[in-house]
């Protein structure tokens, strides 16, 4: 029995039990303890760190990914030989192989292989085993910020983060971003000041939200991004924007925080120079229901969502009256 054809693009494709629509990046699921985790599912961060960085490359040599329909299936019917054929292609006739290299394949369809059932479909990239930022939602280079030695995007419909450096992509990762009663500000910013941690100010009574790594990016509003647990995909912070251990701590190293007169990346005093800029894009496409859309499906395969970057980052209007001023004194 063949692969079968793709349904059509204008109704939901054909999943087991086990999945969503094909739409978000996950690599590893558990459920926490707690009340704010009760019943909802969060990122594994170590887990999604090894898959995410554990692969480094030259950006110039990195293959362009492309993406296709894989249908589980074999003569037999039978869904163990199934999977066994899609692990023994995924490894270049190597099983064991296969199943390692399908962590990244687990990752775009948010489901564990060893539970797909025949008949059940597939988002498979041409590539595996690559860079992370072979797969990423943003451009790998972006002419606009060539000229700016750091730039950091933050997407809330695609729920993601990269940084730049001279406009190539240096690293991109995961975030949770305001949930709609609570949304992040969206805009033009620049990293301020920086603490490796801090006690949330929306604490219930009694309890402590202790967030590492915070940088913040607006100085008025108290938002910051910093690491905490991480539901899987969805927005759904304070405002502020999560991120896992290992993008919060990498964050924190690179990016330039604001020299004021009371030293760099401290809070309070005069500000000297503007830290590193932040762009919070997106605004009004925040998934509502779950994770964010990653894939468009159409009839010659499903195609990565790729953000579509401002030409010029200066475009973007500031979102703080930090900015402003600074903006006058610029101009």
């Amino acid at each position: 029995m063949g692969a079968r054809v793709p349904p059509r693009t204008d109704s939901p494709m054909r999943v087991s039990r086990f999945l969503t629509p094909l739409v978000a990046l996950l690599l590893a699921l558990a459920v926490a303890p707690g009340a704010e985790a009760q019943d909802r599912r969060l990122y594994n961060q170590d887990e999604l760190a090894e898959l995410l960085y554990g692969q480094q490359d030259d950006l110039d040599r990195l293959p362009e990914v492309t993406y296709r329909y894989y249908v589980l299936d074999h003569p037999t019917g039978n869904s163990v030989f199934a999977r066994t054929r899609l692990y023994r292609e995924a490894g270049g006739g190597d099983v064991e192989v296969g199943k390692d290299r399908l962590d990244m394949v687990e990752f775009f369809n948010r489901v564990r292989v060893g539970d797909l059932a025949i008949g059940d479909t597939l988002v498979m990239p041409s590539h595996l085993g690559l860079d992370h930022r072979a797969y990423a939602p943003f451009p790998r280079v972006y002419p606009g910020a060539a000229d700016l030695g750091k730039l950091f995007v933050i997407h809330k419909g695609v729920q993601a983060w990269a940084a730049y450096e001279e406009g190539r992509l240096l690293r991109w990762g995961l975030v949770n971003t305001g949930k709609e009663s609570t949304p992040t500000p969206a805009g033009r910013f620049n990293f301020n000041w920086k603490e490796l941690e801090r006690i949330s100010s929306e604490s219930p009574p009694g309890e402590e939200w202790l967030m590492r790594y915070v940088f913040n990016f607006h100085n008025e509003r108290g938002i910051h991004i910093h690491q905490y647990q991480m539901p899987t995909g969805e927005p759904a912070s304070h405002g502020c924007v999560r991120l896992i251990l290992a993008d919060a701590r990498w964050i924190y190293d690179w990016a330039d925080p604001w020299v004021t007169t009371n030293g760099r990346g401290a809070k309070g005093g005069q500000i000297r120079q503007q830290g590193t800029m932040v762009l919070v894009l997106g605004e009004g496409e925040e998934p509502k229901d779950g994770p964010p859309q990653r894939f468009l499906y159409t009839p010659d395969g499903p195609r990565l969502r790729v953000v579509d970057l401002p030409a010029d980052p200066w475009s973007v209007p500031p979102g703080s009256d930090q900015q402003r001023a600074w903006d006058r004194r610029r101009s």
